[in-house]
């Protein structure tokens, strides 16, 4: 029977992990919720302006725990449990299903150009299906920023499903599922891309065997440059699921006109706003998902494939 290519990603081990893997970063949720929180907060602050709200993410947090307590932190906790629940396990659910699809009739999976365009499909209806959560999400951690008489006051995700139907329409909980989507697709793309290459240079180097100190270098080195090349869709998401419609009409038309309002009045590097909390919440996500993902493949071929 053929094997993959020693140092190959081939990304078997998602076939273990659709529900589960959903439940874990669930689970996962309610320790990184702080960080999204503070992204969020940071990502909408100084509409318009260069005067930064925030000077770092350090000074955002101890700002939110000052003015709104520990609690201030996990709002928006619901919604984020609701999002892996609903993005987290379709994506893996699609993949696996897609994946299965492609692999040859002798156990060879996929190629990396094909993994790649199955990831972004997966990542992308996982987007489509998880924008509801995401809009109340966007809402409900942009809430303790705004004066009182303007606060939303969601009680939590359902409560802010609920009121954003009857009041805004149902096709509201799905705006900016464009840039919610797109943001899927850049981040699946970035992650394996970023990842296969940054393994394959450093095992190339010499310095590194195949292992999980390799994984885990290369996962942070993956982290980084989807990161960086996932936010500028990000803050676009964010801005048009939090706006509000002024004298009836919306404060944005669309994401391309978002991304130049940014740049022209607060700058381009604003693109990349939030940037640290952003990163210290996917660079973890990232370790962990290519760390399992070897250590299952690891064993896929030492007690499936080479019997």
């Amino acid at each position: 029977m053929l094997q993959p290519p020693k140092h190959s990603l081939d990304c078997t081990s998602f076939k273990s992990c659709g529900s589960g893997g959903g439940l874990f970063w669930m689970g996962a949720t309610v320790f990184v919720q702080p960080l999204d929180l503070v992204k969020n907060r940071m990502q909408l602050s100084g509409q318009g302006t260069k005067a930064r709200e925030y000077r770092t993410s350090f000074h955002a947090l101890f700002s939110i725990l000052k003015n709104e307590g520990v609690q201030g932190v996990y709002t928006g906790l619901s919604a984020g449990l609701l999002r892996q629940a609903t993005y987290t396990t379709t994506r893996l659910g699609i993949y696996t299903i897609l994946f299965e699809k492609m692999t040859g009739s002798d156990g060879r999976p996929p190629s990396f150009i094909l993994k790649a365009l199955i990831g972004m499909t997966a990542g992308a209806t996982g987007a489509f299906i998880g924008t509801p959560a995401e809009v109340a999400l966007i809402r409900m951690t942009a809430d303790g920023r705004l004066p009182a008489d303007q606060r939303r006051g969601y009680t939590n995700v359902f409560n802010a499903l609920a009121r954003i139907t009857r009041e805004e329409g149902v096709t509201t909980l799905w705006r900016g599922c464009v840039p919610t989507m797109a943001r899927a697709v850049v981040v699946n793309a970035a992650q394996l891309a970023s990842y296969s290459q940054s393994k394959q240079a450093l095992l190339d180097s010499g310095y590194f065997n195949d292992d999980i100190f390799c994984h885990f270098c290369a996962s942070m080195i993956s982290g980084l440059v989807t990161t960086a090349a996932s936010m500028p869709v990000d803050i676009v998401k964010t801005r048009i699921q939090n706006m509000r419609m002024i004298d009836g009409k919306p404060e944005y038309k669309n994401g391309l006109e978002v991304l130049l309002r940014v740049v022209r009045s607060e700058g381009f590097f604003s693109l990349w706003k939030g940037f640290t909390p952003y990163y210290a919440r996917l660079g973890p996500h990232t370790v962990l998902t290519f760390i399992f993902l070897e250590q299952m493949n690891r064993l896929y071929k030492t007690y499936i494939l080479d019997r």
